[in-house]
């Protein structure tokens, strides 16, 4: 049985991606830039300055990125107040922690935002731990992330399962040694979570929690 169930946090349980996507979007426009939605929604799950490189590439600027990353994180600071939660994604948390997984957050999120982020949510009881992007050298699709929240929870790779949105998400899993679980919630399609090694996927954090007893019996089976 896995000891410990790691979680993404935007677009996995808190309904925020699209958001990012807008603010993102005006931050480069204010900037000079146009960059078309579709490739910012893509890269959403990736920390600032690697989102910011790989819109706009190795030959862009650099003196302009924090300038870029500020506004958004300025324009996404006037959502923090109603930022929703997904459904279904407080229940699972309790229901991990109720059958004794110790439930640990790894996401870009920091300071602030974080904050806001677990407002949403509204689960801080059971939640174990955080490993955030003020507490790793690399994040996602780095592993530094997924080994921060598996030394929170105490337990090896094996013993755990990640569950995210993004092609980051998993393929940060994969590098870890841990075993990938995708939600659709992000907007991600499937084809793309599970060439990066989603073992399973779900629509959403209550089809995850409807399946959890057949997830728990897979993992159980895997620690074998």
């Amino acid at each position: 049985m896995a000891r410990a169930a790691l979680f993404d946090v935007d677009g996995t349980l808190a309904d925020t991606n699209h958001l990012h996507v807008i603010t993102w979007w005006e931050a480069f426009r204010q900037a000079g830039h146009h960059v078309a939605t579709h490739d910012i929604h893509h890269a959403i799950g990736l920390g600032s300055t690697d989102l910011v490189a790989r819109l706009l590439g190795d030959d862009r600027d650099t003196a302009e990125d924090e300038d870029i990353s500020t506004a958004h994180k300025v324009l996404y600071a006037t959502y923090f107040d109603r930022l929703p939660a997904l459904d279904g994604a407080r229940e699972l948390l309790y229901a991990c922690d109720a059958r004794g997984w110790r439930v640990v957050l790894a996401t870009s999120a920091g300071g602030a935002e974080l904050s806001a982020l677990r407002r949403a949510i509204d689960a801080d009881d059971v939640i174990a731990g955080v490993a955030s992007a003020d507490d790793v050298s690399a994040g996602k699709p780095a592993p530094d992330p997924v080994h921060q929240a598996l030394d929170i929870a105490g337990c090896e790779p094996h013993e755990a399962l990640f569950v995210g949105d993004t092609v980051w998400d998993m393929r940060a899993a994969r590098r870890a040694g841990v075993r990938g679980v995708a939600v659709l919630s992000g907007g991600i399609p499937r084809r793309d979570l599970e060439a990066e090694g989603a073992a399973a996927v779900y629509a959403t954090p209550a089809d995850l929690l409807a399946d959890l007893d057949d997830l728990e019996a897979a993992l159980a089976a895997d620690a074998r």
